[in-house]
């Protein structure tokens, strides 16, 4: 069956059950989306406040393949078997953005027996976060031309402009537009473009957030353009952050499901893992570590990206850090990281499996030794595996001072990773030390770039033109304590998508940086970044359909 026939079949449980028998969450603190999907009120960190936090499993993966690594799949799995083990846990991953949902991508609420529920509506619309965050993003894009149009009593230089509109769509004739045309009474005629929403900063600061306060206040620090003498100018300067702010009043609370099995989850936020920090909100999080004694989650792409950006960005921000990573891999990703082509990935290459394993020894390595996070590998199991195989990376993950745990939860749910779960329990009895930051504060923003590029990258060098070093070095002096998101390529240690495996002193070129003050990050351009995708010649959209009992077929 596909991943919707299965999810069709699911026996849900209200989630006012869901919210009450396994969190302990009563009905006042709820508000209901149908029978099946809620929001929990944020007054519920209040209750909990001297409650300890449960321990936080961070699973992150190889460099992403055409073949797929199931990383969402295996946090859902991963969840269902601790629960299953007789552990309280509770998983946490990120809202689904419906351009790759109509696109090539699919949607992004697990797989076959791993999966979270509605898949329908959580893929279609859900809560309507994304179209909040859209509106609010968009209603300052809407502010900021009126402003222009009524005078500019900022004296905003239109060629300085750098807050774009968005929309939730992969739309690549969006990607370079003018706007204002028409006469004087459209506006000020103005190159622009869109991003797709997930690539928002309100997006950012929706994740980041700790309150609504918190949120209100970083939406002000947006930065949106430049006077004509060269002065910043904010969202507040516009007082646009208020209004924004009331847009994402109901948006900022969590949002519950459930799982295949009747286990609660979190799926709230969503940015883009290869130019933000691609991991669901804070406050999702911090209240999942408060109502469950393991929350599992998940960072968007591969180690390099969304694990280093967690680590660095959320949990610096949040003052929360991961008691132990999970590294998904699986035989045919590895045997593509090893030169394989995609047609032969079913077939046995014990060569390629052994060259694209330098991939996952990468990973590992970055997550253990600079990060100091312990890690177990699991092998999301596919049913062309061979024993042979599977032996293989046991063997060679052994060797690397791991172990690699086989998890068929695709197949058969939380069963099928049970022994993953028993593993994870046993890693986190052992004792340990709290991982690190790549950098501290204090560093210079381009001895922040250099440091992940060189230590996880591999890179011998970076480079960069000189007006990028001297706007670096213009940021650093009243930017210089923020963290860097890396915004690059996921599908490569390197800037070049092409280059699989584990490439070694390359040169990383910084092609721009860009302030997200609201944010709170400098975000660092490397190579051909896109920010709005298009469709491919035939997208999901045309598969998909409803028949006359409202029945969805097609989606994925």
């Amino acid at each position: 069956m596909s991943d919707i026939e299965i999810a069709q079949q699911a026996a849900m449980q209200t989630i006012a059950d869901i919210a009450e028998q396994k969190l302990g969450i009563h009905s006042e603190q709820l508000d209901p989306y149908g029978r099946y999907k809620a929001k929990i009120s944020l007054d519920v960190m209040n209750d909990l406040a001297d409650k300890p936090n449960g321990k936080l499993i961070l699973v992150t993966a190889i460099s992403p393949t055409p073949a797929g690594e199931g990383k969402t799949t295996t946090t859902i799995g991963l969840s269902d078997a601790l629960n299953r083990i007789g552990k309280k846990s509770l998983v946490c991953i990120r809202e689904p953005s419906m351009g790759p949902c109509f696109g090539m991508k699919g949607g992004a609420a697990g797989g076959g027996y791993a999966q979270v529920v509605p898949m329908e509506d959580i893929n279609l619309h859900f809560t309507g976060d994304l179209h909040a965050i859209a509106a609010a993003h968009n209603l300052l894009s809407a502010m900021l031309d009126n402003h222009i149009h009524h005078g500019n009593s900022l004296n905003i230089d239109a060629r300085k402009i750098v807050w774009q509109r968005v929309v939730d769509m992969n739309d690549r004739a969006l990607r370079d537009i003018v706007v204002g045309l028409g006469g004087p009474i459209n506006g000020f005629p103005r190159q622009e473009r869109f991003d797709i929403v997930v690539a928002s900063e309100v997006m950012a600061i929706f994740c980041l957030a700790n309150s609504l306060t918190e949120l209100k206040q970083q939406l002000g620090d947006i930065l949106i353009a430049y006077s004509r003498d060269g002065q910043p100018i904010y969202a507040k300067d516009l007082h646009a952050h208020g209004a924004m702010a009331a847009l994402l009043k109901e948006a900022i609370k969590p949002n519950l499901v459930q799982t295949l099995e009747n286990n609660p989850a979190f799926v709230h936020g969503g940015p883009f893992a290869n130019i933000a920090h691609g991991c669901n909100s804070v406050i999702a999080t911090k209240m999942g570590l408060k109502l469950s004694d393991y929350v599992v989650t998940e960072a968007g792409f591969g180690a390099d990206l969304g694990a280093e950006k967690f680590i660095d960005i959320k949990c610096r921000k949040a003052g929360i850090k991961p008691d132990l990573g999970v590294i998904v891999a699986t035989v045919k990703a590895l045997k593509y990281h090893g030169g394989a082509e995609l047609k032969t990935l079913s077939e046995q290459n014990p060569e390629a499996l052994k060259a694209g394993l330098a991939n996952l020894e990468r990973h590992l390595s970055n997550m253990q030794s600079e990060f100091g996070l312990k890690c177990v590998v699991a092998i999301n199991h596919f049913i062309n595996d061979t024993d042979e195989e599977i032996s293989q990376i046991e063997s060679a993950v052994k060797q690397m001072g791991a172990e690699a745990i086989v998890a068929k939860h695709w197949a058969y749910g939380g069963e099928g990773a049970e022994v993953l779960a028993n593993k994870v329990i046993e890693m986190l009895e052992q004792p340990s030390t709290p991982c690190d930051f790549l950098y501290d504060d204090s560093m210079p923003i381009w001895d922040k770039i250099t440091q992940v590029a060189k230590r996880l990258y591999h890179a011998a060098e970076v480079t960069a033109e000189k007006k990028i070093i001297d706007k670096i070095a213009s940021l650093n002096e009243s930017y210089g304590d923020l963290p860097v998101c890396m915004a690059k390529t996921p599908y490569s240690f390197t800037s070049d998508p092409t280059i699989r495996g584990a490439s070694e002193d390359h040169t990383l070129t910084v092609r721009d940086v860009r302030l997200s003050a609201g944010a709170g990050f400098i975000v660092v351009l490397c190579g051909d970044v896109m920010t709005m995708p298009g469709l491919p010649k035939h997208p999901a959209a045309e598969r998909i359909d409803i028949d006359e009992q409202g029945k969805i077929t097609g989606l994925f």
